[in-house]
C-alpha cells in the first residue's frame, strides 16, 4: 500500500510540475503558440493521463480491499465467528453456515450479477450452463423442490 500511496503522490508532483510549466511557458511566450509552448502541453496531458492512471489504481485498491473487509465480515458473521461485544446486541440466532458453502453462494450470486449485467439473464440458455453447477448438490435446499 505505500508503494501505491507513493506511486500517486509521485505522479500528483510531476502533474503539478508539468502544469506549472505549461503556464510558465505561455506567459514567457504572451500567449503565442510556439515549440516551446508545444512541448509543456504535451508534457501536461502526458502527466495528467499518468496521474489517472495512478489514480484508477489507487481506487481498484481501495475497492478490492473494501470487498475483501466485507467479505470476511460476512463470512465471520454467517459462520458464527464473531463474539459480541459487551453493549451490543447479541447475535440473531441464526444457525451459523459454513465457509464454504457461503463461498458456494456468493459465487452463485456473482454470476447472476454477471449474467444481468450483460443482458443474458432475461429467458434464454445460461453462459455457465456447461460448467459445473454453482451450489453443491449435497445440499438439500440448492435442488428443484
Amino acid at each position: 500500500m505505500d508503494n501505491l500511496v507513493d506511486s500517486l503522490s509521485s505522479a500528483y508532483q510531476d502533474f503539478i510540475s508539468a502544469a506549472a510549466s505549461a503556464l510558465e511557458a505561455k506567459e514567457i511566450s504572451g500567449g503565442q503558440k510556439t515549440p516551446a509552448t508545444d512541448a509543456a502541453l504535451e508534457n501536461f496531458k502526458q502527466r495528467w493521463e499518468l496521474f489517472r492512471v495512478a489514480c484508477d489504481q489507487a481506487e481498484e485498491f481501495v475497492e478490492s480491499v473494501k470487498q475483501r473487509v466485507g467479505s470476511e465480515c460476512l463470512v465471520d458473521e454467517a459462520t458464527g465467528s464473531v463474539v459480541s461485544k459487551p453493549g451490543q446486541p447479541a447475535p440473531t440466532g441464526l444457525p451459523p453456515i459454513s465457509a464454504v458453502r457461503l463461498e458456494q453462494m456468493s459465487k452463485a450470486v456473482r454470476w447472476l450479477v454477471i449474467e444481468l449485467q450483460q443482458g443474458s439473464g432475461t429467458g434464454g440458455s445460461s453462459s455457465h450452463a456447461n460448467n459445473a453447477a454453482p451450489f453443491d448438490a449435497r445440499f438439500t435446499e440448492d435442488t428443484a423442490q
